[in-house]
């Protein structure tokens, strides 16, 4: 594919989003011409590595394209005159997208006018192909995009925010009118199934999001009692359950020692409720780590724990087990599909912090059970989830559908 495949996100590249521009660089080893596109620049905080800061100086802006009105207009006016149908079908198509209400029909005015700044750029870059990621907002811009260029769009469907308000982001709509929507997961599958009709069920694949299971290595270490997270620090992810957890451990296990890497809107917070619970000498808050930051965490730890309340298929537990580390999480969205319960992790409910100090303290007792837990775990995400396998997969889709 000489012609580039365009990929949009929200924000591009974010510290969260790993996944995505794993895929991105396994697309590009296999000869794919990727041309990354985000609709917002992410905060300076997301760029904590080399990787971060290269994929974020050859990334195309939309919002800060569309900032300066005469590339704006001039990108409107444009396609007004080089394709009139296409641009007024977008008009319409914007319209029946607004969940009504004046608010919704502001922010669907500036989708479209982001979109036609998109249009140009897929215009300009002859791509053939726009591939979105996150289909919310950015969702709601690729397929008006779409629309006033003429070129196919696909997405890939994660959850769990979307399933949320399917109709609010037209999800039916967009399963419509995309030539193919990859699910991440047997449950993404299911909710995209519920939300649309069923002639439009054949576009839905599965394709996991990956890692690269050599990156995560185990290192042999005596065992210990360090537990670790990874993620946003927001209400979805449920750290105040955690933190409740803790304080029963805490009573059987004093040496214990959590570490929570991530930021978000809840660290301040997050920061007080601990030292207000006298946890702040058995935990520590790391931030944005990088990849190869996080890798190293994974290896010194002994447990991974991942209390949310909602969940697709969270590639941090991908990550932990292809370091050998058993871990714990609730049993939410589809992970299932990927920890087997008492064999390479246990699941316990969600917002039930007597179950989650039970399985902590489970697994802290048993040093044997958790090496064995960690084989079983990378031995399910090399066979599953390794992200060259199933970039080979998207890419084949992506050559499928793409524009001729």
């Amino acid at each position: 594919m000489t012609r580039p495949v365009a990929y949009l996100t929200g924000e591009y590249p974010r510290a969260t989003d790993t996944f995505i521009q794993r895929e991105v660089a396994a697309l590009r080893a296999l000869g794919v011409n990727v041309e990354t596109c985000s609709i917002r620049r992410t905060d300076a905080a997301h760029l904590v590595g080399k990787e971060q800061c290269n994929e974020a100086a050859r990334t195309f802006y939309t919002l800060s394209a569309a900032r300066n009105p005469a590339r704006l207009i001039w990108a409107h006016l444009g396609w007004i005159f080089r394709a009139p149908r296409r641009y007024f079908r977008a008009v319409i198509l914007a319209t029946r997208m607004s969940s009504g209400g004046l608010r919704a029909g502001i922010y669907q005015a500036i989708y479209f006018a982001e979109a036609a700044i998109l249009a140009r750029h897929l215009h300009q870059i002859k791509a053939r192909h726009l591939h979105n990621h996150i289909a919310t907002a950015a969702g709601n811009v690729a397929m008006l995009a779409a629309e006033i260029s003429g070129i196919p769009f696909s997405f890939t469907l994660h959850g769990p925010d979307i399933f949320y308000a399917p109709h609010r982001w037209r999800l039916d709509m967009k399963i419509a009118r995309a030539t193919s929507v990859v699910c991440i997961s047997n449950f993404a599958r299911a909710q995209a199934m519920n939300f649309s009709d069923q002639t439009h069920w054949h576009k839905l694949k599965i394709v996991h999001c990956g890692v690269d299971p050599a990156r995560y290595g185990s290192v042999p270490k005596p065992p210990g009692k360090n537990l670790l997270f990874v993620g946003r620090l927001a209400g979805v992810k449920g750290v105040p359950v955690l933190f409740d957890a803790l304080q029963s451990v805490l009573k059987k296990h004093p040496d214990t020692r959590l570490t929570l890497i991530g930021d978000g809107p809840e660290r301040a917070e997050l920061e007080a409720k601990a030292a207000g619970m006298g946890l702040t000498l058995a935990l520590t808050f790391a931030g944005y780590q990088s990849q190869d930051e996080v890798a190293t965490a994974l290896n010194a730890a002994d447990v991974f724990v991942l209390p949310s309340f909602a969940e697709g298929v969270p590639v941090v537990l991908m990550e932990a087990m292809a370091a050998k580390l058993p871990v714990i999480a609730t049993a939410v969205g589809g992970v299932g599909e990927l920890v087997t319960h008492g064999e390479s992790g246990l699941l316990v409910p969600p917002g039930d912090s007597r179950s989650l100090a039970d399985a902590l303290c489970k697994l802290l007792a048993n040093p044997d059970q958790r090496a064995a837990m960690g084989v079983v775990g990378a031995t399910k995400v090399a066979a599953e989830f390794e992200s060259m396998a199933e970039a080979r997969k998207l890419a084949v889709l992506l050559a499928e559908k793409a524009a001729p």
